[in-house]
């Protein structure tokens, strides 16, 4: 099309050419950013997780600013605190877990014999399957056969993996103490510095809602967390379950993580029930209590202290684990649900923010 502008001829391109140009180059852009994210998944996670962080704690460190102690000091100490209960909490389940990791070997020959009659039948169902790809293989040319490489060595596939680990620690450590003591005002400069169409007013307002919602809406969870693994932990010590402790506080970190963690621990306790009682009402006792706790703290408990406000959308959910869990693997799936709670409550606050928020919202 040719549209004439004092003189120049104009070349504008068709309203359908234009769309499929933005909608491809969107895509592409979107994709660089996948390529990103998982290439700099070292670099990105503990920032990430800093962030996180940063806006869980920043409730106390303003609350002890406002009584009139230093930012940073107060970072420090709640830091320190924070820290000194993830010890504890490792001091007092190391030796549990380790014992359960060392027979984990026996622990699934065990479940293997107990529950043989389903395996046999599982194992017939395979033979027909492996018959059949047999006929089926009778016409097709010989697969070459290849070399496996050998794995690498152990030690330093551990000492690598505990490097990371430590770096990513100490960076997550020291950048959420630098959030912290800098506090709202130094996240509003940055925010309006990076982009041009923000005023640091109102960047200070989103930050501000950001921080008390999502400080609030995790405290309640950690809380509520909390609850239903000293529940569980009472009730497996109730039931006879080896390591109640242990199993306490697998189903409180676990349920940070939707639909997924409690899946996970109730997997982990029957396995564990399996092995430990040679009853079928006892196994069944304990799979059935943990369902009835996880039952009772998702459509009870976190309705009523949580609200529905911040509920996010099943179907949205399960892809943010997927997709959290193929670029970033387990901290991937850990940061999830953070990441989406804190987009909703940016969407809210947000003029523009109607389509994300709708696109979040369960219903």
């Amino acid at each position: 099309m040719l549209h004439k502008i004092k003189g120049a001829t104009v070349h504008r391109l068709p309203p359908a050419v234009a769309s499929s140009r933005f909608s491809a180059s969107r895509g592409l852009f979107v994709l660089g950013i996948g390529a990103v994210l998982y290439v700099g998944s070292e670099a990105f996670i503990p920032v990430v997780f800093a962030g996180l962080l940063s806006l869980v704690l920043s409730g106390p460190v303003e609350g002890m600013f406002r009584k009139h102690v230093p930012r940073g000091l107060a970072a420090v100490l709640i830091m320190l605190a924070l820290l000194g209960a993830i010890a504890g909490m490792l001091n007092l389940v190391t030796v549990p877990a380790q014992q359960w990791f060392a027979s984990a070997p026996q622990t699934m020959r065990v479940v293997k014999q107990k529950i043989r009659p389903v395996a046999a039948v599982m194992d017939r169902i395979e033979e027909i399957r492996n018959s059949a790809g047999n006929l089926s293989s009778t016409h097709r040319p010989a697969t070459p056969t290849v070399t496996a490489i050998p794995p690498q060595n152990a030690p330093v596939m551990l000492l690598g993996a505990t490097r990371v680990a430590v770096v990513s620690l100490v960076t997550v450590v020291i950048l959420t103490v630098f959030l912290l003591s800098g506090g709202p005002p130094m996240l509003a400069r940055l925010t309006s510095a990076l982009s041009a169409d923000v005023k640091a007013a109102h960047a200070l307002e989103i930050i501000e809602k950001l921080r008390g919602e999502v400080g609030r809406f995790y405290l309640t969870t950690a809380l509520i967390n909390l609850g239903l693994g000293s529940a569980t932990a009472l009730s497996m010590w109730a039931l006879g379950m080896p390591s109640p402790v242990l199993w306490g506080t697998v189903a409180a970190v676990l349920n940070f993580i939707p639909y997924a963690g409690s899946a996970t621990t109730l997997l982990l306790l029957t396995s564990v029930a399996i092995v430990s009682f040679n009853s079928l009402s006892h196994v069944l006792a304990v799979t059935g209590t943990y369902l009835a706790l996880a039952t009772l703290e998702g459509q009870v408990v976190q309705p009523l202290l949580v609200g529905r406000r911040l509920a996010l959308n099943p179907v949205i959910v399960f892809l943010a684990l997927w997709f959290g869990g193929f670029f970033w693997g387990i901290p991937g799936i850990a940061l999830a649900t953070p990441l989406l709670v804190t987009l909703k409550v940016i969407a809210e606050n947000s003029r523009d923010g109607k389509p994300l928020l709708e696109f979040l919202s369960p219903s």
